[in-house]
């Protein structure tokens, strides 16, 4: 009598053994990809909070803004961002536009456009 052969032969093994490994990585790239959109979502939101400052902040003199380009350092969560506002004529007189560039290490993060008229 033969006896009936029990459990799983190296080959099979090492084909679940692969399968678990091609799930296993697949699941880290999703993971990391999760953590990286993270990073970036807050990074944009904290640019997006120096650009409405620096904005309102140019609302609040009630005046026609100066053309011309000028920069200034918003600090948020432990970063310094740099904020650019470049104020560019317009054909009416009576508004100027103003782009609000956010840049984190010189790297661009955020750019926000706007009119801004006299007061």
């Amino acid at each position: 009598m033969k006896r009936r052969q029990q459990g799983m032969t190296l080959i099979e093994v090492l084909v679940a053994l692969g399968i678990v490994a091609v799930a296993l990585l697949a699941g880290l790239q999703a993971t990391g990809a999760l953590g990286l959109n993270a990073e970036r979502q807050q990074r944009s939101w904290l640019a997006q909070l120096c650009a409405d400052n620096a904005l309102v902040q140019l609302r609040l003199l009630r005046q026609l803004p100066e053309l011309g380009t000028r920069e200034q350092t918003c600090p948020q969560a432990g970063q310094d961002f740099t904020v650019q506002l470049v104020v560019n004529p317009t054909p009416n007189p009576n508004f100027r536009r103003v782009d609000a560039r956010v840049l984190l290490q010189a790297t661009p993060v955020l750019q926000v456009s706007t009119l801004v008229g006299r007061q």
